[in-house]
């Protein structure tokens, strides 16, 4: 059961709640008590993992009535297609532009009524920082300074955690001052494209702006093939398939698995196909890698769909696709997490997720540390 006493999230777009898992760290941190998806699949996945079950329907349609009590922390993990900057000119264009200016209708409607939340994170893909040359990156960290917030973020890449290579952008506002900032960017969650980013907004934001401060990731114990299930317990495919997945590599990848077949090892592999453009023309390849990453997990209809595990032993090669239960512990879902019943919507599930050991740290080293002083302020 839930700590009754801890600070409150408020979850949109929820998912399959792995957020919520990561900012309860582990019942010591935030405690989720309202949460908000489209999809009812999803929504099923997040009731059969939390103590609450998901408001479902469009963000559109919710009001602040709907919204319980002033909630420490509002989360938002809005699709990365709806962040257009016509959103923020309101009206019938906003609704149809994108989820985000939907929830942050919600937000200003709380803060109407007193309710607004000491914290905002909003959580996206790192394109953000360059789609619509930079203004709809822009567009988000001016509406949360408007607001009131020292806005800031940071580009976390899951690999720090897990066998995953997944980086992700949060933008994090927080209200009252007391969270751990730097005097500069830290090379470590501020990347290059970041502090170019942060150098192209409007200087009222960049007034607002803070470089929050995490303490130096961890060194990663874990690499693919801790991951994954027994080799008994999976399909491969029979070797016509195999050698057929196979000729899809592109020189450079067929030589990086005629080298891991050569060194006699065990090497355990991730693969995804890409399109690529060769003498003008689209061709579809292989790329496969023995690094101990997987690559970016992605929905099933996304672009590289699918992963699959490419395994050398033995002076032989035998691949497979990733399952459902591999990709959620490449994405900090733990074995107890209840996945639907469906591979295809367990697959959707996790690609479309957040990494819950990424949202574990910013959660204790800088959303829980900030609530913290902020009390001990006040008192």
């Amino acid at each position: 059961m839930s700590n009754r006493s801890a600070p409150t999230a408020f979850e949109f777009f929820a998912g399959g709640g792995l957020a919520g898992l990561g900012l309860a760290a582990g019942g010591r941190g935030f405690r989720t008590v309202f949460a908000n998806d489209l999809d009812r699949a999803k929504a099923r996945a997040f009731a059969a993992n939390h103590e609450i079950a998901p408001v479902v329907g469009d963000v559109w349609d919710l009001a602040p009535a709907d919204l319980p009590g002033r909630p420490d922390l509002c989360w938002a993990s809005s699709p990365c297609q709806d962040l257009s900057l016509a959103g923020a000119r309101g009206g019938l264009e906003a609704r149809r532009s994108g989820a985000f200016w939907g929830f942050w209708r919600l937000m200003r409607g709380l803060d109407a009524e007193g309710r607004g939340p000491r914290v905002v994170v909003i959580e996206n893909v790192v394109g953000l920082l360059t789609s619509g040359g930079g203004t709809d990156f822009a567009a988000v960290c001016a509406a949360l300074a408007e607001a009131g917030y020292r806005v800031g973020a940071l580009e976390m890449d899951a690999a720090h955690w897990l066998p995953q290579s997944r980086p992700r952008l949060f933008i994090v506002g927080l209200r009252d001052g007391g969270a751990p900032e730097s005097a500069g960017p830290d090379a470590a969650f501020h990347s290059t494209r970041l502090v170019v980013a942060h150098g192209r907004l409007p200087r009222a934001v960049r007034e607002a702006w803070a470089w929050w401060r995490l303490p130096a990731p961890p060194r990663r114990n874990l690499d693919l093939g801790a991951l994954l299930q027994p080799d008994a317990a999976v399909d491969w495919f029979a070797p016509g398939e195999t050698e057929r997945l196979l000729s899809l590599l592109a020189p450079r990848h067929r030589a990086r698995l005629d080298a891991a077949v050569a060194s006699g090892r065990r090497a355990v592999g991730a693969a995804f196909r890409r399109v690529r453009v060769e003498g003008g023309e689209k061709v579809q390849r292989l790329e496969v890698r023995f690094d101990g990453l997987a690559g970016c997990l992605r929905t099933p209809s996304g672009g590289s769909s699918r992963q699959y595990v490419i395994v050398c032993e033995g002076g032989g090669v035998r691949a497979r696709r990733l399952t459902a239960r591999e990709c959620a512990r490449l994405m900090g879902a733990g074995d107890g997490y209840v996945l639907p019943s469906s591979e295809s919507a367990a697959l959707k599930l996790m690609g479309d997720a957040v990494a819950v050991p990424v949202v574990r740290a910013l959660s204790e080293g800088l959303l829980l540390p900030a609530l913290r002083r902020e009390a001990e302020q006040a008192a």
